[in-house]
């Protein structure tokens, strides 16, 4: 019965592969076999087109400590496979069979290059996918459109609340009445807008051609019309249902341990006040299901009396909550201003973040010069390897 051969020597060389496996089971093994047969030219038709070096084959993983690890582990297992190509070591199943993979004239070429490998590990291409696209950005300069020499900065968070209260200086300040009374009832201070923006800055975006004053006064301008049209007739109709309900009661027309005068009063106030003033929210907790048709339903002996009010009610939470909001519009006003001039910052610092370092080479493939680039980066490197892609 012929024995299955592994995986990490039969597994193709050209195109987009993927590997799954859980924890534990061998990936870093397999990716060293990978490796070593990408050096050899080793695979008959699932080789590779040409035998590699080092600096050639890309290994891209994610933390320095693992990249660290991968690198010893790669350089390490040259050196075994050299040994035994050579006759000194026995090696494990798999390196015995990928010697017996070539004629044993060509033995010594194979450690020969097995170990020009190991020793050039120095220079190979091993690295986080943060320090690598830091690499090409350096080394494509031109292409990329990225300055020469830049400086990796892990803690932006000071340049970056600085431009948030640049922003707060700037369009903040010169706000007046509803509009400044929100800014300062929702955001409150640059501290409370900084927070709020940072799951946005990722993202793209025009700086808007309104202000921030002209957007809250029109958005605002907006919910109070439209709260106002709610509000309006609920002064007569909190009234009218409390006459309705008080008569209902005394005539015994409801079930007494649904519907009791210490129950609705409290509602009916509630609405009273709403609609008489100027706060938007309104929480009548089950008052909003037992004042409809439905709930009275549940607990009026006979049929229901028609009213506005109650149909009313019955969509009435849905349409606060759909009242106009500036919240969204805003933030994402300030988001976008905020995430042109932070890059910029860092521009004219000459610094990177590690976010920074991603999406602008990301930005330079999808450039003018991005198929001259992505043309550039192939032939430096033939193959990457991903270890643990996410």
């Amino acid at each position: 019965m012929n024995r299955q051969r592994p995986l990490a020597l039969t597994f193709p060389l050209h195109g987009s592969r993927l590997i799954e496996a859980s924890a534990g089971t061998g990936k870093t093994f397999t990716i060293s076999a990978l490796y070593l047969r990408l050096i050899l030219g080793h695979g008959g038709e699932a080789a590779f087109r040409e035998a590699l070096l080092p600096p050639q084959i890309l290994v891209v993983t994610f933390t320095d400590a693992a990249t660290r690890e991968l690198r010893d582990r790669i350089r390490a297992r040259l050196v075994e496979a050299a040994s035994v190509f050579r006759g000194d070591a026995q090696g494990d199943d798999l390196l015995r069979e990928l010697r017996g993979d070539f004629v044993q004239t060509q033995w010594d070429e194979c450690a020969r290059r097995l170990e020009l490998a190991a020793q050039w590990m120095d220079e190979a291409a091993v690295s986080t996918i943060h320090g690598w696209c830091q690499r090409m950005l350096r080394e494509h300069a031109f292409d990329s459109g990225s300055l020469f020499s830049q400086t990796l900065e892990t803690d932006h968070s000071e340049l970056l609340a600085e431009v948030v209260r640049d922003y707060w200086r700037q369009h903040c300040y010169p706000l007046q009445d509803a509009s400044l009374q929100w800014v300062a009832g929702v955001w409150g201070t640059p501290t409370g807008l900084g927070g709020r923006l940072r799951p946005l800055l990722s993202e793209e975006g025009e700086i808007a051609a309104q202000s921030l004053g002209e957007l809250l006064d029109n958005a605002l301008r907006q919910r109070e019309k439209a709260l106002a049209e709610l509000k309006a007739p609920w002064l007569t109709w909190a009234d009218e249902l409390q006459l309705l309900l008080d008569a209902a009661v005394a005539a015994k027309q409801v079930d007494g341990k649904k519907i009791q005068a210490r129950f609705y009063n409290p509602w009916l106030a509630k609405l009273r006040e709403w609609a008489g003033g100027e706060e938007p929210r309104l929480d009548l907790g089950t008052g909003f299901i037992r004042l409809t048709p439905d709930g009275l339903a549940e607990a009026w002996k006979g049929e229901v009396p028609a009213h506005p009010a109650l149909d009313a009610m019955a969509v009435l939470k849905v349409q606060l909550d759909a009242l106009p909001d500036p919240a969204e519009a805003a933030l994402r006003h300030a988001a976008v201003w905020v995430r042109q001039r932070f890059d910029r910052e860092k521009r004219q610092r000459a610094e990177m973040g590690f976010d920074d370092m991603l999406v602008r080479l990301d930005a330079a493939l999808q450039g003018s010069n991005g198929p001259r680039l992505v043309e550039v980066i192939r032939r430096q490197f033939p193959v990457a390897l991903i270890d643990e892609f996410q």
